[in-house]
């Protein structure tokens, strides 16, 4: 007998003014042709509008989408709001265009995994993929009072 594993929900966002959404639109579509539940936010979100739709919609992790060169702003607020909100079980990961010298950095605040344009999609499905490993099943959630619904 085989168990059926419940699909990682996955959270994709483009935060900021930025209006670049070829790459964002494949990668969902990606995670989505790999198994994953994926919700896409649409373009010129808040870091606070993608935090209230993780947490609405128990997301495992959240990936955003950065042209603009703020994510040296944008990806710890979003961190940080995820700490706020007591939710920063959810694995945060990026792409876009971000120096090389920003990247240690940006990791170091939480960032699990960033990704530059040119990356294969199967990069990209096999670092959620892993994400199985590490996240909280449902299962684990209920009843701790980490976003019971």
């Amino acid at each position: 007998m085989t168990v059926a594993t419940i699909p990682l929900r996955i959270l994709i966002g483009k935060v900021g003014l930025d209006g670049h959404d070829r790459g964002v639109k494949l990668v969902a579509r990606a995670l989505r042709d790999a198994g994953m539940e994926v919700i896409y936010t649409g373009l010129h979100q808040t870091p606070e509008q993608v935090v209230n739709t993780a947490i609405q919609e128990d997301v495992n992790a959240i990936g955003i989408s950065v042209h603009s060169g703020a994510h040296n702003y944008l990806l710890p607020r979003v961190l940080e709001l995820l700490k706020e909100q007591e939710a920063d079980d959810i694995v945060v990961f990026a792409g876009g265009i971000i120096p090389n010298e920003d990247i240690c950095w940006l990791k170091s605040k939480g960032v699990r995994a960033l990704y530059l344009p040119g990356t294969p999609m199967e990069e990209i499905v096999q670092f959620v993929r892993g994400l199985h490993e590490t996240v909280l099943p449902l299962t684990e959630r209920i009843g701790t009072g980490k976003r019971d619904t």
